[in-house]
């Protein structure tokens, strides 16, 4: 078992309005730009160029969940999945991000990744109410 955090945000918008929003790729540099300052389109899946070389992400497909999951292929061939949620909370909307720890992921590590996941959530809060 690995640890996780999950890490969310109570955005004032309907659900529709933050999955459609969240769900499209080319959103990402928008509130997560820690990632990458661009995405192209990749077949299936995307590309962003990220200082640590040219990231791969497989998005989930469109549904009426707000499964907002991907995989992230990093520079080195490691597959990692992101598990998000998008829930509906009266006429707003959670956002939860599940932080996994990696195998060799340091105490540090894990600190500074959730520090950049809660700030691309609150990033996301203020595009989406503003």
């Amino acid at each position: 078992m690995t640890e996780s955090r999950h890490l969310s945000v109570s955005i004032d918008r309907p659900l529709a309005d933050v999955y459609a929003f969240a769900s499209d790729p080319r959103n990402l540099p928008r509130w997560a730009p820690g990632l990458g300052s661009a995405i192209e389109p990749d077949g299936d899946g995307w590309f962003v160029d990220t200082p640590q070389g040219r990231v791969g992400l497989t998005f989930a497909p469109s549904n009426a969940f707000g499964v907002l999951d991907h995989v992230v292929r990093t520079p080195t061939g490691e597959m990692v999945y992101v598990p998000v949620r998008a829930i509906a909370d009266g006429h707003g909307t959670e956002v939860v991000f599940t932080l996994r720890r990696g195998p060799e992921m340091s105490d540090a590590d894990l600190e500074r990744d959730t520090a950049l996941v809660t700030a691309d959530l609150a990033l996301l809060k203020e595009l989406l109410e503003s």
